[in-house]
């Protein structure tokens, strides 16, 4: 029977202290693997708190791996090899904790419930009929790839047509340095597993990539915020940073970078790689959106040509979450490390899923559809920062391409606040706090154009702009 106590008065959120509470009990063995919990009213009744608390609390435990919910039957305590135990600090996975609750809630949000900050395109604005079709046509041929592994590297054909992708934008590499993966998040997860090491110092984007973040924590690297600019990383930040704690590598994003929607001048891309060679770290270049940008603007790779850049780039943005292709290009004798890596943690990448992806690259019908994604992407934008402009809401940049926009309420000086009053209205937000190294405050706010024609959120962002700025500073002190 689960025993722990909660202080109602206390600063700490009630979701907190359940959750710190029960997570206690099982690392201490007081709860074995296996065992029931209270039904969600028990818990709420016992504990005197809301069934939304209770809902809450084994939600993030379940996230966290240390609950599994049985259809029919409640909650029960997993076995402990599913508890995260890797390198992170007690503070860390914490703040692992606030991302995984947030990204659950994108990816389980009800129907209906506006995604104002997700990361995703509509399904609605996906091509799923171009995909139907390819993948009947793929499943009619005769073959092996229904049925066998595939290249440890990923299927040939695709490495090749992806060498001539990568030329329109001045990236000279061969099929044999590119390694295909499940998205760009096994990408990086490779890069990671293989350069870092528990206390390794690695240089981010401030703010930047959230799952990155966590990701990093697990494998407990030291984490470096470089402050992002309108033109690119802070260059003075980032040359004391890399004087005072050399570290490994610098994760960042040349184009559409996320969540600021900022691309890197030329001038700042060529003192990047000069602080690179200066101080001896690596520069990982996430380019996953690239296929939403019209304009091309220039990449650390095309610059650099893999001397101390590995790129990394996926489809699951403008294809299909689903599919799950990425890939990676590097240096011939670092590709080849990755490649083991790769056949060591998951043995090779689904050949039927390369090989669907290569057809639909090469019969020409993904670039007719990026030209209607572009058009409706330019539309949807334009509107929604006329809709901001109206209310008053600031852009950090006005972006030519891609699907976000910074934006913030200059009365609020953190936005974290506004998650609540929005969920309340069947809308997710994306704070700027959890696009930050560390958790920081942030006023800042990242928005999905595509979902910014509601009217259902328009209309909410005019009740906060109306609220007078006293009334927010009394609030977020009480917070």
């Amino acid at each position: 029977m689960i025993s722990f106590k909660i202080d109602p008065g206390d600063s700490t959120p009630l979701v907190v202290q359940v959750v710190e509470g029960i997570r206690r009990q099982i690392d201490d063995r007081l709860l074995r693997p296996g065992t029931k919990l209270p039904s969600i009213r028990k818990l709420a009744e016992t504990y005197r708190i809301s069934r939304f608390t209770a809902v809450e609390s084994y939600d993030r435990l379940v996230a966290l791996g240390y609950l599994e919910a049985r259809r029919g039957a409640g909650f029960f305590t997993t076995s402990s090899r599913n508890v995260p135990t890797r390198h992170s600090s007690s503070d860390d996975q914490k703040r692992n904790e606030e991302l995984v609750w947030l990204v659950r809630r994108l990816l389980e949000a009800r129907e209906g419930t506006i995604l104002a900050g997700g990361p995703w395109l509509p399904n609605d604005w996906m091509d799923e009929m171009g995909i139907r079709q390819s993948l009947a046509a793929l499943a009619r041929k005769n073959g092996t790839h229904l049925i066998e592994y595939g290249n440890p590297r990923g299927y040939l054909p695709l490495r090749e047509h992806i060498v001539l992708m990568l030329s329109e934008l001045g990236i000279t590499a061969s099929a044999s340095q590119i390694v295909l993966t499940q998205g760009t998040s096994q990408a990086l997860d490779l890069i990671i597993r293989h350069f870092i090491k528990p206390g390794d110092a690695v240089l981010v984007d401030d703010p930047g990539y959230y799952n990155l973040f966590g990701s990093l924590r697990l494998y407990g690297a030291k984490l470096l915020a470089v402050p992002r600019n309108a033109d690119g990383p802070d260059l003075a930040m980032l040359e004391q940073l890399a004087a005072d704690h050399r570290p490994r590598i610098y994760f960042t994003q040349s184009a559409l970078q996320n969540p600021t929607g900022t691309n890197m001048s030329p001038h700042a891309s060529f003192r990047v790689l000069q602080l690179a060679e200066q101080f001896g770290f690596l520069v990982v270049e996430d380019d996953i959106f690239c296929d939403l940008q019209t304009k091309k603007t220039p990449r650390l790779a095309a610059l650099d040509q893999f001397n101390q850049v590995i790129y990394a780039r996926s489809f699951s943005k403008t294809l299909s979450g689903s599919l799950r292709v990425g890939f990676l290009v590097a240096d011939q004798a670092i590709a080849d490390e990755l490649t083991d890596i790769k056949m060591l943690s998951s043995i090779t990448s689904s050949q039927f899923i390369e090989r669907l992806l290569y057809s639909m690259l090469v019969d020409g019908h993904y670039r007719k559809f990026l030209t209607r994604l572009h058009k409706r992407l330019d539309e949807a934008r334009a509107s929604a920062i006329q809709t901001f402009e109206r209310i008053g809401m600031p852009l950090f940049v006005e972006p030519g391409s891609g699907m976000f926009l910074w934006a913030r309420f200059p009365q609020i000086e953190d936005s974290l606040a506004l998650a609540k009053d929005a969920s309340d209205h069947g809308i997710v937000l994306a704070p700027g706090t959890v696009f930050r190294p560390h958790l920081q405050r942030s006023p800042w706010m990242r928005f999905n154009v595509t979902t910014c024609g509601d009217s259902r959120l328009h209309r909410w962002l005019e009740h906060i702009a109306a609220r007078p700025e006293d009334d927010w500073s009394r609030q977020q002190a009480a917070e």
